[in-house]
């Protein structure tokens, strides 16, 4: 779940302004709702300047991450988990770590769900072309696909 360098809210930029929440939710196409979210979950601590919540470079680096975990799978405590091995200061092995076991979990996962469609869209085919048979058989043609019937 590392995030890459570039720039924009698949990377790091290269300066280390603070942001608005506004800013925030423009550049990764989030509400101000699920930042405020991922901040009452713990995932993000910004500073204070009266009422405005003011998101630093370590705040943004961390919302990467978070969309990263989200794209793939991963539960917000799962993420949350991932985020604060940042701070145990082992250079990252025991994130990476955890980050491996999580990824294969969701490699498994995956795997199996994808067998699953394959499966059941192998059960569809043959479902469809018995159907066709049938319909051959006893003289008439395939059915309308069900937007026309509908319409």
């Amino acid at each position: 779940m590392q995030a890459t360098i570039g720039t924009g809210a698949t990377g790091w930029e290269a300066d280390d302004r603070n942001r608005s929440i506004g800013e925030l939710a423009e550049e990764f196409g989030l509400t101000h709702r699920t930042i405020r979210h991922y901040e009452d979950e713990g995932l993000l601590s910004p500073t204070r300047d009266g009422q405005t919540r003011v998101y630093s470079h370590r705040d943004r680096a961390r919302l990467v991450l978070i969309c990263r975990g989200k794209r793939l799978g991963f539960s917000l405590a799962e993420i949350k988990e991932f985020l604060n091995l940042y701070d145990t200061g082992d250079a990252q092995i025991e994130q990476m770590r955890y980050a491996q076991s999580l990824a294969r979990q969701r490699i498994e996962a995956l795997e199996r769900q994808l067998q699953d469609v394959q499966q059941t869209l192998k059960e569809l085919r043959h479902f469809d072309i018995q159907i066709s048979e049938h319909l051959r058989r006893n003289g008439t043609t395939e059915t309308q696909p069900m937007e026309e019937k509908l319409s």
